[in-house]
C-alpha cells in the first residue's frame, strides 16, 4: 500500500499508550485490566467476613488474633478484554483517495498494536459489502500481528459496503471489550443499528470517522459530473452532472454539519465514543491527543 504510515518508529512510538476501558469486563484472564470484581492477583483490595465454604488459604489470621473473627482477603480481577477493529472497505474509503485508505488502516493497526501490547487480543474485521471477512482470526501476541499486518498493508479498497448488516451478523463474545467502527459514514443510517447491536453486547463502542480535506471544503465552481465511488454504473443514479454554485456550496456544508451532528448525538444517546478525523491531521497527533479525549487512551 504505497504512502503506507506502518513501520518500526510508528509502532516504537505506540509503545508509550495504554488502552483504557471504562465499564467492566467478563472477558478472559491474563490481561493488564483491573476491574470491579475480585479475584486472584496480588493487589489487594478489601476485606469480608468468611462464610461457609469459603477457601480457608484466604483467611487472615492476623485480623483473627486481633478480632476472633474469621476475615479473608480480596484482590483485585485483572481480565483481557477483545478488542473488534471493524473497518469499512467500501470504495469511498481509499479507491478514488489512496491516502484515505492508508489511514484508516494506520488507525486499526495503531489500535491492534495497542492491545497486544497490553496482553490483550484484537481482531481485525473487515466489512465487505454486508458481511465481515475475519481473515487473521484472534491475535494474541506481537508475532502473529506483525504477520496479519504485513498482509493489511495489501488491502483493496472497493465496492458497496453495509455498517449494520455486516456487524449485525456477526458473532462475538459479550462485555469483554471494545468494539470501534472506522469508516466514513457517507451512508444511510443503518450504521446506527450496528451501534444497537454493539451496545446490546455490552461493548464500549467508538465509532472512527475518516474524513479528506476535499470532503471537509471542496473548492468547486462551474459544471461537474460528480461520480459516485461506491456506484457500479455510470448511469447509477447517484452520478449526476451538476452546474456548482455558491449557495450549493453552502448547502453542501450546512448538510455535512448535520451528518457529522447527527453521528455525535446518536453515539452521545448511545453511551459510545465518537471521534472525527482529518487524514491531514498527522496520525501521531490524532493517536496522542484526540483518542485521550474520548477515554479510550491513558
Amino acid at each position: 500500500m504505497k504512502g503506507s504510515y506502518l513501520n518500526d518508529a510508528f509502532f516504537g512510538r505506540l509503545e508509550t499508550l495504554a488502552l483504557n476501558l471504562r465499564a467492566d469486563l467478563t472477558g478472559f484472564f491474563g490481561g493488564k485490566h483491573l476491574v470491579k470484581t475480585y479475584g486472584q492477583t496480588v493487589e489487594f483490595a478489601d476485606y469480608r467476613e468468611y462464610m461457609l465454604g469459603d477457601d480457608i488459604r484466604r483467611i487472615d489470621w492476623n485480623l483473627y488474633s486481633r478480632f476472633e473473627k474469621f476475615f479473608l482477603k480480596l484482590f483485585t480481577d485483572e481480565r483481557q478484554m477483545h478488542i473488534h477493529l471493524f473497518l469499512d472497505c467500501s470504495a469511498s474509503m481509499g479507491k478514488v483517495e489512496p491516502q484515505k485508505g492508508n489511514y484508516a488502516v494506520a488507525v486499526a493497526a495503531a489500535l491492534g498494536f495497542l492491545a497486544v501490547h497490553n496482553m490483550d487480543k484484537t481482531s481485525f474485521k473487515l466489512i465487505k459489502g454486508n458481511r465481515v471477512e475475519d481473515p487473521f482470526g484472534t491475535i494474541v501476541g506481537k508475532n502473529t500481528f506483525f504477520k496479519a499486518i504485513s498482509q493489511l498493508e495489501n488491502l483493496q479498497f472497493d465496492g458497496d459496503s453495509s455498517i449494520a448488516d455486516a456487524v449485525c451478523n456477526c458473532e462475538m463474545g459479550s462485555n469483554d471489550g471494545l468494539a470501534v467502527i472506522i469508516s466514513d459514514f457517507f451512508s444511510e443510517n443503518e450504521w446506527k443499528k450496528a451501534v444497537d447491536y454493539l451496545t446490546y453486547k455490552r461493548k464500549q463502542v467508538l465509532l472512527v470517522q475518516i474524513v479528506t480535506q476535499d470532503e471537509l471544503d471542496p473548492i468547486y465552481s462551474g459544471r461537474f459530473d460528480l461520480i459516485d465511488s461506491e456506484a457500479e454504473e455510470l448511469m447509477d443514479s447517484r452520478n449526476l452532472r451538476l452546474r456548482i454554485t455558491p449557495s450549493q456550496q453552502i448547502a453542501y456544508q450546512e448538510a455535512l454539519a448535520d451528518i457529522f451532528e447527527d453521528i455525535r448525538q446518536y453515539c452521545v444517546s448511545h453511551g459510545a465514543g465518537y471521534l472525527r478525523v482529518s487524514t491531514d491531521k498527522p496520525l501521531e497527533q490524532m493517536l496522542f491527543s484526540e483518542l485521550l479525549k474520548v477515554g479510550i487512551m491513558e
